[in-house]
């Protein structure tokens, strides 16, 4: 009896999306050590990442935890968009391609905004390249790739959250429709976005919105991604 062929392994593919000419090519560099054999293919703005990503197949099945997933390196401030759109745009459809935020940019706003859209690590650019590739090489070990500073945020802000949370009262209790707002929030989508899925109006939605920040005691679509997230919503 004829034993079945092995098929070849998938060759990972990795995305770098830069539009500093020097910056991508050094990460470039340090995505080739991190990932022995990787392919990768470079994007230097928002317009040429969205393309690579609208040729890639669509799947909405979670990725197979055996196979090594493709990565993508993106930065949050290029000249023709925002790079956490990219990171809903893989979100979205292409569970397969782990997106990994590296900027300048170490603050709240961005940090949890990405997250909320669905980033799976934020490094900072200015590391020595050893240490960035030592983060990457964590995720085929499970683990998000974080930059210290990025992790302490993290942590901070969660401790924060959980003081402010042993205060709230019976207020702080969420409608179901309340939920439904919350969650969508949480997964990163706007109030046009929400409203379509809830099949209600946009003024309808920024009302509740404005109800679950006022209950919650938060301000942002960020905060509101976080709290969705420590009610176990997304």
């Amino acid at each position: 009896m004829a034993s079945t062929p092995t098929p070849f392994p998938r060759t990972r593919r990795g995305l770098i999306v830069e539009d500093q000419n020097d910056t991508r090519a050094w990460l470039v560099r340090m995505l080739g050590v991190a990932f022995d054999g990787i392919a990768i293919s470079e994007a230097a703005t928002f317009q040429a990442a969205r393309d690579w990503i609208a040729a890639q197949p669509r799947t909405f099945a979670n990725p197979d935890a055996s196979a090594p997933r493709d990565i993508a390196l993106i930065d949050i401030g290029l000249p023709d968009g925002n790079g956490i759109d990219l990171i809903r745009m893989l979100a979205d459809g292409h569970p397969q391609i782990l997106p990994v935020v590296t900027t300048i940019y170490d603050d709240d706003a961005h940090l949890f905004d990405a997250i909320a859209a669905g980033a799976k690590g934020y490094l900072l650019k200015d590391q020595h390249a050893d240490t960035l590739v030592g983060y990457l090489h964590r995720i085929d070990m499970g683990e998000p790739p974080l930059s210290p500073s990025i992790a302490q945020r993290m942590l901070t802000h969660f401790a924060k959250r959980s003081t402010l949370d042993t205060n709230i009262d019976a207020e702080a209790t969420l409608t179901p429709r309340e939920l439904d707002i919350l969650r969508l929030l949480g997964r990163g989508l706007r109030v046009a976005e929400a409203a379509r899925v809830l099949g209600l109006t946009p003024h309808t939605v920024a009302g509740y919105v404005k109800t679950v920040y006022r209950k919650l005691n938060i301000s942002s679509r960020a905060e509101a991604a976080i709290e969705a997230v420590r009610r176990g919503l997304v």
